[in-house]
C-alpha cells in the first residue's frame, strides 16, 4: 500500500517528541509546565451564562461562515483595533481557531503552478508548524526564510532569491512571532506587501498574539495593506489567547472578497462549524475589552519578572509581545532534559519548532540552541520557574528574542 511522497518523513509533532524526550526520566522537583502556550488566566464571566441563554441552539446546525451578528461584531472590533473598514458579509469568516483558517486558507488560495512551475510558499523559521504541512497539502514547496536576532526575529522575505520569489504564491508571516514574541513594524508590513505586488504573492498573516503586548499595540497587516490589492492579506485572529479560551475553538479569517469566498466555500466541504451557543459567546467577547486588558497587564507582571529574574543574563532581552521567552541555551534539547531531571520545569526545545533553513539561506537550524519557555501559569508558578532556570543554566542563556 503506498502513500503520500510529500508527507514522508516529517518530524514528529513538538509535544509528542517533547514526551518522548523526557520519557523514563524523573522530575527532579514538582513537575511545572512551561512548554504549552495554553493560556491559564480566568476567561470572561459572561461566557457560561452566554451559553446557557443559548443553549438550545445546540440544536440547531451552525451557518459555517458565522452568524450575521459574529460578524458584524468582528468587523467593528477590526475598525476600532486598526480603523479598518470591512463588509461582514463578504470580508470576515468564522473559523474553529486560527489552526484550521490557516491550513484551508493554502488549500483554497494556492494555485497549481505559479508561472509554469511548482509554487513556493515561504515560511517564517522557526514557525507554527501548521504552516508547513498545509504548504505541503497544497501541493506546494515549503522554503524557510531564517528569522533571527540578524533580522530581528522577522524573516527577510527580501533576501529570497529572485526565482523562488517568482514562484512564490504565499507568504506566512506572524506577528506577533511565535516563540520569538518580535512585532513587525508598520514599514515591514508595507514593505512586504510592495514586495507581494511585485511578485504576485499573498500573505497570509496570523496575528492570534496581537493583543498581548508589554507597550505599543502591534500593527496590523490589513491597515498596512489599506491601498493595495484587497486580495493580497489574509489575516487570521483568534479568541484563544486574546480572552483566554483556547477551548471555544473560535477565530475569524478577514481579506479579500474573492478569497474569504474560496476559503468559506472549501470549509463548506471540510471545515466545522462552530457551535452556536459558542458563536454567540464569540459575538460578546469581541465587543468586550475590558477583560482583554485585565489580561495583558496579567502578561506584562509576568514578563517584568522575567526581567528582575533573567535581564542579568548575557544579551538577554524582553519580548516586545506574546506570552513567550525563546533562550539561547547553547543545545534545546540538552537544556530541556537538564531543566526536567534537576528542577522538574518542563521546556520546549526550539527545534522542535524549526527546520534546517532552506539551501539559499545556508544549512543551520535557528531553532537549535534555544529553548520556548511559556509564561501562561500563575506568577506564583513563573516566579519558580524562572528561578529554577537561572539556578540550572546560568550562563548558557545567551540571548532573548
Amino acid at each position: 500500500m503506498q502513500f503520500p511522497q510529500r508527507f514522508q518523513n516529517l518530524p514528529e509533532y513538538a509535544f509528542p517528541r517533547l514526551r518522548r524526550l523526557l520519557e523514563g526520566q524523573a522530575p527532579g522537583g514538582p513537575a511545572l509546565a512551561m512548554s504549552i502556550g495554553e493560556p491559564q488566566h480566568p476567561f470572561p464571566a459572561m461566557v457560561p451564562e452566554i451559553i446557557a441563554q443559548y443553549a438550545h441552539e445546540f440544536g440547531k446546525y451552525p451557518p459555517n461562515e458565522g452568524t450575521p451578528e459574529l460578524r458584524q461584531s468582528i468587523a467593528a472590533w477590526l475598525k476600532r483595533r486598526y480603523n479598518v473598514t470591512l463588509d461582514p458579509a463578504t470580508q470576515i469568516t468564522a473559523l474553529n481557531g486560527t489552526r484550521e483558517g490557516l491550513f484551508n486558507a493554502a488549500i483554497a488560495l494556492c494555485p497549481e503552478q505559479k508561472n509554469g512551475k511548482k509554487p513556493v510558499i515561504l515560511l517564517p523559521n522557526p514557525f507554527y508548524q501548521c504552516y508547513m504541512i498545509a504548504a505541503l497539502t497544497a501541493g506546494a514547496e515549503p522554503v524557510f526564510v531564517p528569522a533571527t536576532a540578524e533580522t530581528g526575529f522577522q524573516p527577510n522575505f527580501h533576501a529570497v532569491p529572485k526565482d523562488l520569489l517568482d514562484r512564490t504564491a504565499i507568504v506566512y508571516l506572524c506577528s506577533p512571532s511565535n516563540p520569538q514574541g518580535a512585532v513587525a513594524t508598520e514599514a515591514y508590513l508595507k514593505s512586504l506587501i510592495t514586495l507581494a505586488e511585485k511578485h504576485d504573492f499573498r500573505i497570509f498573516a496570523d496575528e492570534c498574539y496581537s493583543e498581548i503586548y508589554r507597550h505599543s499595540p502591534p500593527p496590523g497587516a490589513l491597515a498596512a495593506a489599506q491601498v493595495a490589492d484587497p486580495e493580497r492579506v489574509l489575516v487570521f485572529h483568534s479568541l484563544s489567547k486574546r480572552s483566554n479560551l483556547p477551548g471555544l475553538r473560535s477565530g475569524f479569517a478577514a481579506g479579500g472578497p474573492k478569497s474569504i469566498a474560496a476559503l468559506t466555500q472549501l470549509r463548506a466541504y471540510s471545515g466545522a462549524p462552530v457551535p452556536l451557543p459558542l458563536q454567540r459567546v464569540a459575538e460578546k467577547v469581541w465587543a468586550d475589552e475590558t477583560h482583554v486588558e485585565i489580561n495583558r497587564q496579567l502578561y506584562k507582571a509576568k514578563f517584568d519578572l522575567a526581567d528582575q529574574v533573567l535581564g542579568n543574563m548575557p544579551g538577554y532581552r524582553s519580548p516586545e509581545a506574546g506570552f513567550f521567552l525563546w533562550l539561547n541555551v547553547g543545545n534545546g534539547e540538552k537544556a530541556a532534559l537538564k531543566l526536567w531531571r534537576e528542577k522538574g520545569i518542563k521546556v520546549l526545545p526550539g527545534s522542535y519548532l524549526s527546520r534546517q533553513n532552506s539551501a539559499a539561506f545556508g544549512s543551520d537550524d535557528p531553532g537549535e540552541n534555544f529553548v520556548r519557555v511559556a509564561l501562561v501559569a500563575t506568577l506564583g508558578e513563573i516566579e519558580v520557574g524562572l528561578n529554577a532556570i537561572r539556578s540550572v543554566l546560568g550562563k548558557n542563556v545567551q540571548t532573548r528574542g
